[in-house]
């Protein structure tokens, strides 16, 4: 691999022109296809075959008036004041007339006509149903909704929207993300010693999002793909972009300290060593995001090859167009040699690297049980992981969602707002019977200790459906309501005996379904990455305990990521300084996407730095000499690499969107724990530990693993500037 990258890397310095012409032809067309020819972005996460979405396209096919979008108008009087007030009422009326009027409306209900008005009279809500579904709903029948709601806030109500159509759009690209990108460069300036080094890898970066993150918009246009989606490709795309590129730049500039050193063959050199492990471990991670297809649940399939795709091209732009750069500005990135000062000691290279390996390998059991140890530790709250789809509860407390959510709950019970939708089909039952078998079903939904009501059944046109609304006494994000939803759908023996069928679905009963579904493919996913980890990292090493050992710190660090989320999602820590506004389940494909995303990143600073080590042992037969030498030499990078991860997935978690909040979280989190505490303190340790063990290979096994190279021991010696033409420009 090595060798093949260094004649690629030659010819895209020689050919620099074209290959940069390649790349910006490629932006413009993917852009244009982007911009102009797109689809929608939808908000819900659907998984197909599970029982609220059997029951939503029931609905949809059987009884289309009870399954459009619905936008929950809340109303609060003023404390001392009452809805129920003459002028107040008026004001109400006439809104809720006028929201009849707007297009796509087939439905307004009357709070003071269906009861729905709190016991003190304060609070009150009224149902505006569209034809559309939930997400079809056009922003304009939003806010034509608001101005027919104005003489209502002119009176002096509180007017907030909730409902199934006003789950707001994912937003990225604000203040946070900002700040995050610019920790980023900081870090690049300081690693790489130089602003214009410090800003390519920036540059290329944000071309390869640019096109990948464009072309999943185009891919919008015929494929469903969630807001969630597109961040999570500039999240992942961004951070592997600026680090591949790091990679690359870091090892020319560090060649190029030699002053011997020709241009033109550094560049090369640097991407067939530092090119061919972004390679590899750019493999790992659009395989291990490839992998979410295995969970057989689509949204989470299209969200993982959408960030693999990006993971794709920020590795093509790191062996194509980031040589190509270096080669446009030539002999400038060159370092500038260190004048000596008179009682001053220079610094070593590599120094601190040195000094940190000497001391996690000078006693390396005690600095093993300890990180083992301090790892479990955090990971303990996983244990109590409950996972979930956010609630309106979640938005930030200034939004109309949030308000709502608040308004309902304090008018008629923290159970409104986890309304579920009790569903029979009675096509099959005798129509003398069907009336009577509904009934006796509500009767029996309402005796469960934890129902607070049960709405009277609505049947479609031939009453071959009968739909009704389960008020439970808990909360969308309380583990009882998950029982009780649990415990209603064991009504269904009674209702399939007269030969019809009960569903239990609506937002709160879909959200339980799709966390049970990735619970179920949570283990079988862990194997496959396992089991991929172990094949990748074999062939890359040439080792058979390398791979076991990085496995068990990619678990500890997954582990212990979960347990910070937990404590902080789940539990309600540290709330107020990551502006959580309310607690509650873990987003319910965290987990797996953490999985896939991290191993990919953990494998990467695996890669490099133990790619080092083993270049250092291939040429000296050295083990503990070579476990110093490749934190030295690799560990200022690595720890940049991972500080400029955790920038940018940081500056996510005060992303609104409390899905990208939590991920953001667990990323950057779990960056910092794989990078600094396994990577760079217990991998260390355990090959001391390990000697010259951990360079064993069984011989069967030797003979049929592939020897890629990617140390490039294969390479031809470094030629000189004198013995060799510098090609590069240095204009």
């Amino acid at each position: 691999m090595a060798s093949r990258l260094y004649t690629w890397g030659r010819w895209a310095v020689r050919r620099r022109g074209r290959v940069i012409a390649v790349w910006l032809l490629l932006l413009a067309v993917v852009g244009g296809l982007g911009i102009t020819i797109h689809g929608k972005v939808a908000s819900d996460f659907t998984v197909p075959g599970i029982e609220s979405q059997r029951a939503q396209d029931l609905l949809e096919a059987k009884f289309p008036a009870a399954a459009g979008g619905v936008i929950r108008v809340v109303y609060a009087a003023p404390e001392g004041s009452t809805l129920t007030a003459p002028e107040t009422e008026a004001a109400v009326e006439a809104g809720l007339a006028k929201a009849a009027g707007i297009s796509g409306v087939v439905q307004v209900t009357d709070p003071f006509k269906t009861g729905a008005v709190s016991a003190d009279q304060r609070i009150g809500y009224a149902d505006i149903r569209f034809h559309q579904a939930p997400a079809d709903v056009t922003q304009e029948s939003k806010n034509a909704l608001a101005q027919a709601m104005a003489k209502a806030r002119r009176a002096g109500l509180q007017v907030e929207y909730g409902g199934s159509a006003m789950k707001p759009a994912t937003k990225v690209g604000g203040p946070a993300e900002l700040v995050g990108v610019g920790i980023a460069f900081a870090v690049l300036a300081l690693t790489l010693g130089s602003l214009v080094a410090a800003g390519l890898p920036l540059v290329t970066a944000i071309v390869g999002v640019a096109i990948g993150v464009l072309g999943v918009k185009f891919v919008s246009r015929f494929v469903e793909i969630t807001g969630t989606t597109t961040v999570l490709a500039v999240m992942i795309g961004l951070a592997v972009g600026i680090d591949y590129a790091l990679f690359i730049i870091a090892r020319h500039r560090e060649q190029l300290a030699d002053p011997d050193t020709d241009v033109e063959d550094s560049i090369a050199r640097a991407v067939a060593t530092a090119g061919s492990a972004v390679v590899f471990a750019g493999a790992t991670v659009v395989i291990a995001l490839a992998a979410l297809s295995a969970t057989g649940i689509p949204f989470l399939a299209v969200m993982g090859l959408s960030a693999a795709a990006t993971v794709l091209v920020a590795v093509l732009i790191a062996v194509s167009l980031v040589p190509a750069v270096l080669g446009l500005f030539g002999e400038r990135l060159r370092p500038k040699p260190r004048r000596p000062r008179a009682g001053r000691r220079e610094p070593v290279p590599g120094s601190w690297g040195l000094t940190w390996a000497r001391i996690v390998t000078r006693k390396p059991l005690i600095v093993l049980l300890a990180g083992v140890i301090a790892l479990l530790a955090l990971a303990l709250p996983a244990r109590e992981l409950r996972l979930g789809l956010p609630s309106y509860a979640s938005e930030p407390t200034a939004s109309t969602q949030h308000k709502s959510y608040d308004l309902l709950t304090e008018g008629f019970g923290p159970g409104f707002n986890a309304t579920l939708t009790a569903i029979t089909d009675t096509s099959h039952i005798p129509a003398a019977q069907r009336t009577a078998t509904v009934t006796d079903l509500r009767t029996t939904l309402a005796k469960d200790t934890g129902v607070a009501a049960v709405s009277q059944p609505v049947p479609n046109a031939d009453k071959t459906l009968f739909v009704m609304a389960v008020v439970p006494k808990t909360g969308p994000d309380a583990q009882a309501t998950t029982d009780l939803v649990h415990r209603l759908r064991d009504n269904a023996p009674g209702v399939t005996k007269a030969g019809g069928t009960l569903y239990i679905a609506g937002v709160t009963a879909a959200a339980i379904d799709v966390a049970g579904k990735l619970s179920d493919s949570l283990p079988g996913f862990i194997a496959i990455i396992v089991a991929l980890a172990l094949i990748l990292l074999t062939i890359a090493f040439r080792s058979l305990l390398v791979p076991v050992k990085a496995v068990l710190g990619f678990l500890l660090s997954i582990a212990a990521s979960l347990g910070a989320t937990v404590w902080v999602f789940q539990y309600g820590h540290l709330g107020g300084l990551l502006s959580v506004p309310s607690a509650g389940p873990v987003t319910s494909f965290l987990p797996v996407l953490l999985i896939g995303v991290l191993f990919g990143l953990a494998m990467d600073y695996e890669v490099f730095l133990v790619s080092r080590m083993r270049e250092h042992h291939e040429n000296t037969s050295d083990p503990a000499a070579a476990i110093v030498h490749g934190v030295a030499r690799s560990g200022r990078v690595v720890s940049a690499a991972a500080l400029i991860m955790a920038a940018v997935f940081g500056g996510f978690v005060f992303n609104e969107d409390p899905v990208i909040k939590s991920i953001g979280f667990a990323l950057a989190f779990g960056v910092l724990i794989d990078a600094f505490v396994v990577r760079m303190t217990l991998v260390p340790a355990a090959m001391a530990l390990l000697g010259r063990r951990a360079w064993g290979l069984p011989r069967w096994l030797d003979l049929i693993t592939p020897d890629v190279d990617i140390e490039g021991a294969r390479l031809p010696q470094p030629a000189a500037a004198t013995e060799q033409p510098n090609l590069v420009s240095t204009r």
